[in-house]
């Protein structure tokens, strides 16, 4: 298999993540305390990507990068209205339109895809480090994208073409990483980081923790410890 071959794969498990999660709804209601668990774990792992792997693979001159990441997405989630709210509180008018969280949500997979593979090449351990935490992280995005155009009164078929066309982005988004000339990878990178660190800290931990619950908490650092762990054990 070719080496430029690998993050397009890894990208590709992230965009099956986020189809197969988007199916569930379909078929089964879930719990609003199990997704909880789930969001919860999804930030433990974007958290432990960043701090465990990301941020060391970086220098101190990116964390402006860093900062633009940060501050772009935030400024995307609040035109679009991605990951604004639990699956159970998207109430406001805006979620009622429906596609234009998934648009949000859409754009963001191709800054993702285009992360796991820069990452990738940055250092393969750090680039699979990233799409496991993005793959985990895809499981609620799936199931928010569904819950979304159900409300907005989208028919199934057309909540499977926003699924697929979600899915296909990572791929796309890594094959983007072959027109990246190489010193800037490390700019991508940070911007990724940036972005990591605004979805989790602002959007998937207080959703988490909308009701207390100790088993959330521990969903988190367990989701952070078994990055760590996993990191650990491929560097051996």
């Amino acid at each position: 298999m070719g080496f430029e071959m690998i993050p397009i794969l890894l990208a590709l498990f992230a965009g099956l993540s986020d189809l197969i999660s988007g199916l569930i709804p379909f078929y089964y209601k879930l719990d609003e305390s199990y997704t909880r668990y789930i969001i919860g774990f999804a930030a433990g792992t974007m958290l432990g990507a960043v701090f465990f792997e990301m941020l060391p693979a970086l220098t101190p001159g990116d964390s402006f990068y860093i900062g633009i990441g940060f501050f772009f997405f935030y400024l995307l989630e609040r035109l679009t209205m991605i990951h604004s709210c639990g699956e159970y509180e998207c109430t406001s008018e805006v979620h009622r339109i429906g596609w234009l969280p998934v648009l949000g949500m859409a754009s963001d997979n191709i800054i993702d895809g285009l992360g796991i593979a820069v990452a990738y090449l940055i250092n393969p351990l750090t680039g699979i480090v990233v799409a496991l935490s993005v793959i985990i992280h895809e499981i609620p995005q799936g199931i928010t994208t569904t819950l979304l155009l159900e409300r907005a009164g989208q028919a199934k078929p057309a909540i499977l073409v926003a699924l697929f066309l979600e899915a296909i982005l990572y791929p796309a988004g890594a094959s983007l990483a072959a027109f990246v000339p190489n010193g800037f990878n490390t700019i991508i990178l940070a911007i990724v980081t940036g972005d990591f660190l605004y979805i989790a800290a602002s959007d998937l931990l207080p959703d988490a923790h909308k009701k207390f619950n100790v088993k959330v908490i521990f969903a988190v650092i367990l989701g952070a410890l078994i990055v760590y762990i996993l990191e650990s054990f491929l560097k051996l």
